[in-house]
């Protein structure tokens, strides 16, 4: 077979001058995988056009404000995402990663660095690479139907962009749930002017984990939850229409097949239920999430069978902490010790001192601890959800290892969110009033799965404008029942009150969040909750420059 590159692909899928890409598939895949799935035309025979007067993703602006990124020396990479087998720690479950390991191998690079990386596609459905956090070029950004035509299997993509920030960040698919299988790994853009001082940096990346236990996918998840629950949504209000599911633009329900649950949540042979009912968190406004997770892992690790970090006595320890679940917020503690927090999402901040950091998911911290002597539980409790993930770190052969259901009294003690937070004054947004404001009502619920931005549902050719040069304002109203961090492509905003600039924030029910970004980076960008159910059953938009 002949394998496409990056070029050919943009250049079939590409309609002239508007930049609407062609998107994935339905005509072939059968089953529930997110191949029958529409998200549009199908790739490679129609070009549908966006809405005239947006920049195209692989536009001459685009190329210019990657011009003047000036692109350095390159680094390459090839991935390869597979089926096969991966070791969790005493259980093997079937899945799909990046090679053979779990989470995939880590990239490391240099400020100014070209990443190369070429993304072999040995799938069994069309799949994408997104680069969560980074302000990369459009055309890079792995948003199906939007930025790039899928990578069909047994096809390849090369993706090229210079890297313009430091820090921690982390990449994963954007098509379907694919993202809550094994496909994840962190990314690390080193500062080559690094201000920190410290001995050994420990990457650490939680997960929430179903794929292959006892027959579950997320596919599986999806179909159960897009069923809705069964007339009884989170917080105890009723609803029975799901007729509005199957018109959804882009989500074209009726191609899944029954591989999960029943309607009302009854297991058939393909796995058990997991709709999570009752699940209660204070911290994040009400309810905690929709999915029961079998098991919560740090760096693909089960509790029981910890990944352990060795240091010496006195050590100061770099930890970049990634939350790369599909449903779970994680309270993070490290036992006996307190975690400066110095970023998030890759971004300096004012140096704070917590006990516990709450990430939802998507988010990042970097922390500075001192280790102490002895064996210590790095632990990551489930919020709401009665569950705990675990590392170790060590620091010399005495001490007994941390039970596996250790709860480290730090958990309990002075967390710090990201509103809490300043950001370092060197990367504080100038004061300006807002050109525009962007306004985003978070809306829909569990009854009816209708998760969506201002009642509407995610379609591709939804366009909110924003102009180059803007300061723009995205004000988030949740006016569902459930917290949704919600993440923006291509940028970093700042939260209010000179507060620490992200790309994912936690919007929690009832509460409305404004947030400012500079408009500096051409293109079509996604906005959406990195819930990865809700995303998929509706909640995504997309911001567009204006031509």
């Amino acid at each position: 077979m002949r394998t496409p590159t990056r070029r050919t692909v943009l250049g079939a899928a590409l309609a002239a001058g508007t930049g609407l890409l062609t998107a994935c598939s339905s005509g072939s895949m059968k089953g529930m995988d997110h191949g029958s799935m529409n998200h549009g035309p199908t790739s490679g025979t129609t070009g549908a056009a966006a809405p005239a007067g947006y920049l195209a993703p692989n536009g001459p602006e685009v190329a210019a404000a990657e011009a003047r990124r000036n692109p350095g020396p390159e680094r390459k990479v090839a991935l390869t995402a597979t089926e096969t087998t991966l070791d969790l720690g005493g259980r093997t479950v079937r899945s799909w990663a990046y090679g053979d390991r779990l989470p995939g191998q880590e990239v490391r690079a240099t400020l100014g660095d070209t990443l190369a990386v070429t993304l072999a596609n040995h799938l069994p459905q069309p799949t994408t690479l997104h680069w969560h956090g980074l302000a990369l070029r459009n055309d890079m950004d792995g948003v199906p139907g939007v930025t790039q035509a899928d990578v069909r299997p047994g096809a390849s993509f090369e993706y090229r962009f210079a890297l313009a920030h430091p820090g921690t960040y982390w990449f994963h698919p954007h098509s379907g749930v694919q993202q809550d299988r094994g496909l994840y790994a962190p990314l690390i853009v080193e500062d080559p002017r690094e201000p920190l001082a410290y001995d050994k940096e420990w990457v650490v990346v939680l997960d929430d984990w179903v794929d292959g236990v006892d027959g579950s996918t997320p596919d599986a998840v999806l179909a159960e939850l897009a069923r809705g629950m069964g007339g009884m949504d989170h917080s105890g209000g009723s609803g029975h229409d799901m007729a509005g599911m199957t018109g959804m633009p882009g989500h074209d329900m009726a191609g899944m097949t029954g591989t999960g649950s029943a309607p009302g949540g009854t297991p058939n042979a393909a796995g058990p239920s997991r709709m999570l009912m009752g699940a209660q968190s204070p911290l994040l406004g009400g309810d905690a999430g929709d999915v029961a997770y079998p098991f919560h892992l740090v760096n693909g690790r089960l509790a029981t069978a910890p990944e352990t970090f060795a240091a010496k006595p006195g050590d100061r320890i770099r930890i970049r902490l990634v939350n790369a679940g599909g449903d779970t917020a994680y309270r993070v503690a490290l036992g006996g010790h307190e975690l400066t927090v110095t970023h998030t999402d890759g971004f300096p901040v004012e140096p704070a001192t917590a006990q516990a950091l709450l990430l939802g998911m998507g988010e990042r911290y970097d922390v500075l601890v001192t280790a102490k002597d002895g064996a210590f539980p790095l632990t990551a409790l489930a919020e709401g959800k009665n569950a705990t993930a675990l590392a170790v770190l060590r620091t010399g052969g005495g001490g007994a290892a941390p039970d596996a259901a250790v709860r480290p009294a730090e958990l309990d003690g002075r967390l710090v969110t990201a509103g809490q937070l300043r950001a370092a004054p060197d990367v504080r947004l100038p004061a300006k009033a807002p050109d525009r404001t962007v306004r985003l009502e978070l809306t829909g619920g569990m009854a009816k799965a209708d998760w969506a931005f201002n009642g509407r549902r995610y379609d591709p050719a939804q366009r909110y404008p924003v102009a180059a040069g803007e300061r723009v304002r995205l004000e988030f109203r949740n006016s569902t029942a459930m917290w949704h961090p919600v993440h923006l492509h291509g940028h970093s905003f700042a939260l209010p009150g000179d507060g620490p600039r992200k790309d994912t924030a936690v919007v929690l029910p009832g509460t409305t969040l404004a947030v400012d970004f500079d408009a500096d980076n051409p293109g079509l960008w996604m906005v959406h909750c990195h819930n990865v159910y809700h995303a998929e059953t509706g909640m995504m938009t997309v911001l567009g420059y204006r031509a």
